[in-house]
């Protein structure tokens, strides 16, 4: 397939020949070693034929009383004459090509999407600091994420979370305010109580009374920090219960796990990157980072009516492809992984796996089942209202 594609740009020409005894003649161009490519009888005395243009000389020299005349040509001297016969339009195209390149990596405007004012006006300065400001080149995907973890690093007790997406060249900067919470601002009494049946591993109390201490067995709703200050067994005061509760939590995830996996994963990577499609090849322009697998969506640009030739903007997508065909015992491990992955996500940071186990395997022709148990570390904390004694006597 490759020689074929280079045999498209050798230089041929089709040639009319017209004479007496035709076959005379071709016999003569054999005999000099005049390779023929294509070979079509009009008549006895007429003939169509194609040589390469190298040896169109020696076929001249060869003629004598021959009448010979170029018909067609093919290959890269009919590639030459089409570009000579439209070089002002080629011309046109390239520069239009570098032009667009230019200003399309130019940011011409930038929109930050947020209520307040002093926010707005805080990120502005501090995107300019960084070199994102209209008029001014586009930074790459990887200066972007730098960018986002730097400015929020900085401003941790203003700006929770922070997007920069580039549409077209265009800049939309997407923020949300960190609220913090004033627990000094609440005055109301309450205990601190289990969210779910575990046993304790830790308590952290800055107030209130422990009534549940380290190895104990809880249940849901159960009260381990108490608000309620007793002294010889006698209610001395109600507070705000302040602290954590930490317990040694259970759960049960089952797994389906297919032992061919296959999967074309987005990285969240993108790009614009203009194209010239020529021949059904495509030559991508200044793209020097090319993504090894991607998704491709062309918006056509530049087109020309004869030529076979398009300027196209392509915004590539990378993906990464996952292509496995796994053994019983590779499966079981994959599967193991992704329910480890799924209670992750349901956890807080905070929050540890302290074992896992699996339970049952079960196998499913083209899969398998897989029941893992897990203990973990969780952070159990929860609040519940002291209930006011005396009101409910008077209610009774």
């Amino acid at each position: 397939m490759k020689n074929q594609f280079i045999k498209n740009f050798i230089s041929v020409i089709k040639i009319n020949i017209q004479g007496k005894n035709i076959e005379r003649f071709i016999k003569r161009l054999y005999t000099n070693k005049i390779e023929i490519l294509e070979i079509k009888y009009l008549n006895y005395n007429n003939v169509n034929i194609k040589i390469y243009k190298k040896d169109f000389k020696k076929v001249l020299k060869l003629k004598t009383t021959y009448e010979i005349k170029t018909i067609n040509t093919y290959g890269f001297i009919k590639i030459k004459k089409v570009l000579e016969k439209n070089k002002i339009l080629i011309i046109a195209i390239i520069f239009g090509i570098i032009l667009l390149y230019v200003l399309s990596n130019f940011i011409f405007s930038i929109e930050i999407v947020h209520t307040d004012k002093n926010l707005r006006k805080l990120i502005n300065n501090e995107l300019d600091e960084y070199g994102i400001k209209t008029y001014h080149f586009q930074k790459s995907y990887e200066e972007i994420q730098q960018i986002k973890k730097r400015i929020i690093e900085e401003h941790k007790d203003k700006i929770e979370w922070l997007e920069i997406e580039k549409v077209g060249t265009k800049y939309i900067v997407r923020l949300e305010e960190r609220k913090i919470n004033d627990s000094k601002k609440s005055t109301k009494v309450r205990n601190i109580v289990a969210s779910k049946s575990a046993i304790i591993t830790n308590v952290i109390a800055s107030k209130g009374e422990i009534v549940k201490q380290k190895n104990t067995y809880v249940k849901k709703g159960d009260v381990v920090i108490s608000g309620e200050i007793y002294l010889n067994e006698e209610l001395k005061d109600k507070v705000r219960a302040e602290g954590e509760v930490y317990g040694e939590v259970w759960y049960q995830v089952t797994v389906d796990y297919p032992y061919t996996y296959y999967e074309e994963k987005q990285t969240g990577k993108m790009k614009d990157v203009y194209v010239l499609k020529f021949l059904n090849k495509d030559f991508e322009l200044f793209n020097f980072n090319k993504y090894k697998n991607k998704i491709k969506q062309d918006n056509n640009l530049l087109s020309h009516p004869i030529l076979p030739i398009r300027l196209v903007k392509q915004t590539q997508r990378e993906i990464e492809i996952i292509d496995k065909k796994y053994t019983k015992k590779e499966a079981i491990i994959k599967a193991e992984e992704l329910a480890q992955k799924r209670l992750l996500s349901k956890l807080n940071v905070k929050d540890e796996i302290i074992s896992q186990k699996t339970l049952k395997v079960i196998e499913k022709n083209s899969k398998i089942e897989v029941v893992v148990f897990f203990t973990v570390n969780e952070n159990i904390t929860a609040y519940a209202k002291i209930k006011d004694q005396k009101k409910e006597q008077e209610s009774r």
